[in-house]
């Protein structure tokens, strides 16, 4: 055997370290994209009746940043493959076994295959630390969801849409302004929670109010890294304050009775990190939705105290949009917020179902 010259071996070491870095790269990506062990319930624990009409499983998936999301599927019974398929969530602060199980069981008996999911960081979904949020990767959430239904062999995956309910309609539709893949979207009893953490409810926060904002979420943030845990914000205020506006009855009415009490909602109890909102404020959700060129279908109520975000949405998508002949707004006449949560009798789910049957079809 020759000998092997320094320089030589130099080489041949670097090679094998570059070689072992290389390969526990590999490893540790392909760590990442693993799906996290998940603590699901296997138990009906939903806030609505569960149909006969449509099979229900429990399924997961992993978003860009590597966080498992838990999610209920339906699928309509005896259906084959070729599905048009459509993703759920929200209101902003509730859990899958809410509002968006309602809207996902509906349009399953309707003939959609629908996931209802939990965002990140919240319900049954992965990621840590716990009940916080963030306008990028809420949308991801959006989009890995359609990820999911792009290779689940029951959908065809060039008619899938998306449901935002409350906060999650304006996600919704920043998603929708992102991902082609996204045919038909649906808004209902939306919220813009970067206009309402910026600007406040009903647009009363000024440059002042909002300094005064942050200065307290930041020094929050010190009070927190200093005990090593994050303070909540609470949920909807309990007990009911007799002079609360309508719009936190409304709210009670819906989170803190038995109409849509659930434990593991955020609004249902201690409610999210007190510094959530600081993502929020410096985001702009609806600056190029006048650019989504797929179908959009927006829902309100007329009484709703939050109906001028849907209507402002609907006019920053059509003002000097090329794409307009395809975007819709419908005001339920006598509607409240919460009414678009749960109520059958008001969510016009014969619109919905015209809507995506004719922007889903093949």
């Amino acid at each position: 055997m020759k000998k092997i010259g320094r320089i030589t071996l130099f080489a041949l070491l670097a090679l094998f370290v570059a070689g072992a870095a290389q390969a526990a790269f590999a490893e540790s990506s392909q760590s990442q994209i693993k799906k996290a062990k998940l603590k699901l319930t296997a138990e009906w624990d939903k806030t609505f009746p569960q149909s006969e009409k449509v099979a229900h499983s429990k399924v997961t998936f992993v978003n860009r940043f590597g966080i498992t999301l838990a999610a209920d599927m339906y699928v309509p019974k005896g259906a084959k493959s070729g599905l048009p398929a459509i993703a759920i969530c929200g209101p902003f602060g509730a859990v899958k076994e809410q509002s968006s199980g309602l809207y996902a069981q509906k349009l399953a008996e309707l003939g959609y295959l629908t996931i209802a999911f939990d965002p990140s960081f919240t319900g049954e979904s992965g990621g840590t630390p716990r009940n916080v949020s963030a306008p990028d990767i809420n949308t991801e959430d959006f989009q890995a969801a359609v990820d999911f239904l792009c290779d689940n062999k029951l959908v065809d995956k060039n008619r899938i849409g998306i449901l935002g309910i409350c906060g999650w309609g304006g996600i919704a539709l920043n998603a929708a302004a992102i991902d082609t893949r996204v045919k038909a979207t649906v808004a209902s009893t939306m919220y813009d929670m970067t206009r309402v953490n910026s600007r406040g409810y009903f647009d009363s926060l000024d440059e002042e109010g909002r300094y005064a904002a942050r200065e307290a979420m930041n020094a929050q943030r010190v009070e927190d890294y200093k005990n090593g845990s994050y303070k909540r914000a609470g949920g909807v205020v309990d007990p009911l304050p007799e002079d609360a506006p309508f719009f936190v009855k409304d709210y009670y009415s819906y989170y803190k009775t038995s109409r849509g009490y659930h434990p593991r909602s955020l609004n249902s109890n201690e409610g999210w990190n007190a510094t959530s909102g600081l993502s929020w404020m410096n985001a702009r959700f609806l600056q190029f939705s006048n650019e989504i060129r797929s179908a959009v279908l927006v829902i309100h109520g007329e009484k709703a105290h939050s109906c001028y975000f849907s209507r402002d949405a609907y006019e920053n998508m059509t003002k000097d949009s090329k794409y307009a002949g395809n975007k819709q707004l419908v005001i339920i006449p006598g509607a409240v917020h919460t009414d678009l949560y749960d109520k059958l009798d008001v969510i016009p789910f014969a619109r919905i179902d015209e809507f995506y049957k004719e922007n889903l079809k093949k």
